[in-house]
């Protein structure tokens, strides 16, 4: 007799197991891997991902078996040990129970389940979701009583908000996979790029009016064709009266069309009647949606103004793709243009060069919610604009002016600080001119 409530005491103990396991493996399983594996027909995944719809029934009905399992063996192993050794046996009992529970139905099940969730979670599905729908009048009526409690303490179920939005929730697994080495740097400052597309506006990616390449409507058509032809760009805006003065946009391919049709002769070139009429958008608009607008009137080139209607500088398609991808480069250039990485670590720096490239390209974080530009940061944080030769520290970086033309900073040494000399003392100082 005693050897039968044994076998039932060892059985028991491996239901408690299976629910332990079971547990873990369903609270642990990735949700969005369930979703793919359902997509992709996996029965097994849709019945996972319908557990995990009903989350408070799934917990019930684990727990409860997990109980009725280990206080049933319980039971069973002091009525054995009671029979063997008198009053004494609730004590043995009580100590072998602890540990065969603690070690052979929590402790083991669990760490086997969390190695590989996602696999045992497509095992133990079926069998759950059955054990769920027998228990299913019990649990009912658990759960009135837990809501009941609920409400009387003044808890509101389903009231707590995640602390971050799912944007941020999915740049966060995205880290958490680059850092566990499952995904490069590469993808993901590509997805990190693609999810920050609304969070940016168009005068974060935009080109500079400074840094555009324009041409004088006015020109003699030969100079004008001769400057078109040793841009680099096929795109080039042209004005008159004044640079702001934009009155359209010239496509060297229209241009070389007029040069054929006029059989050679750039004298009979009217450039600003080949020209396309220019398309300017607001530069507070976000990334995303002017993304949209470049797929809805196909095309990939605008010009960005400011609340005044002031030319603030140009954006085309490839400014905000390579928000996604990066900057397009060979073997020979830089990490990103105007970045130069110097032997001791330090960086080169043109003072123009967006701070989310920098980030980018050296795995930094500056912060570029006030200033979109290097020298734009300096800047801000020396609330001056610095002298060359000037160093400051903030941000734990150290910035040394290398250039300085007019009120621009053109060039500058940025290098972080080494973290041993990290000292309170320089913390204080931190964002200080020296």
């Amino acid at each position: 007799m005693d050897w039968i409530s044994f076998a039932i005491v060892i059985a028991l103990l491996l239901t408690s197991a299976f629910f332990s396991a079971s547990e873990t493996a369903l609270t642990g399983a990735s949700r969005a891997s369930m979703m793919r594996l359902a997509k992709q027909g996996s029965t097994q995944a849709g019945v996972v991902a319908s557990l995990m719809t009903m989350r408070e029934r799934m917990i019930g009905t684990l727990l409860l078996g997990n109980n009725i399992a280990n206080i049933g063996a319980s039971a069973l192993a002091t009525g054995v040990f009671t029979a063997w050794f008198g009053d004494l046996g609730v004590l043995y009992a009580t100590g072998v129970m602890t540990v065969l529970v603690v070690i052979f139905a929590e402790v083991l099940p669990k760490t086997i389940a969390i190695n590989a969730p996602d696999r045992l979670s497509l095992l133990v599905a079926a069998p759950v979701k059955l054990l769920s729908l027998l228990m299913g009048p019990v649990l009912t009526i658990i759960e009135g009583v837990v809501r009941l409690l609920t409400r009387m303490l003044g808890i509101r179920i389903g009231a707590n908000q995640p602390i971050l939005s799912p944007t941020e929730r999915l740049r966060g697994a995205v880290d958490l996979i680059h850092h566990e080495g499952g995904v490069e740097k590469q993808d993901r400052d590509m997805l990190g790029g693609l999810l920050d597309l609304r969070e940016l506006q168009v005068s974060d990616v935009m080109v500079h009016r400074t840094e555009m390449v324009t041409i004088n409507a006015d020109l003699p058509p030969e100079d004008l064709v001769r400057e078109v032809l040793a841009s680099e760009y096929t795109r080039i805006p042209l004005w008159r009266d004044k640079p702001e003065n934009i009155i359209g946009v010239l496509h060297a391919k229209d241009l070389l069309r007029a040069i054929r049709a006029s059989d050679g002769d750039t004298s009979k070139i009217d450039a600003s009647a080949i020209a396309l009429p220019p398309w300017f958008v607001p530069e507070m608009r976000s990334v995303s949606e002017q993304l949209k607008a470049f797929r809805r009137r196909k095309t990939h080139f605008a010009l960005v103004v400011d609340e005044y209607g002031e030319v603030e500088g140009m954006v085309t398609l490839e400014d905000i793709l390579e928000e996604i991808v990066g900057d397009i480069s060979d073997e020979h250039d830089d990490v990103v243009a105007g970045v130069r990485v110097q032997p001791d670590g330090s960086v080169v720096v043109d003072g123009s060069v967006p701070i989310r490239d920098l980030n980018r390209a050296m795995d930094w974080h500056l912060p570029d919610e006030e200033a979109t530009t290097v020298a734009g940061l300096v800047i801000h944080e020396a609330r001056s604009i610095p002298e060359r030769g000037q160093s400051f520290t903030f941000h734990d970086f150290r910035f040394r002016v290398l250039r300085r033309e007019r009120n621009r900073i053109t060039a500058l040494r940025i290098g972080p600080l080494p973290r041993e000399s990290e000292t309170p003392e320089k913390r204080r100082r931190a964002g200080t001119a020296f």
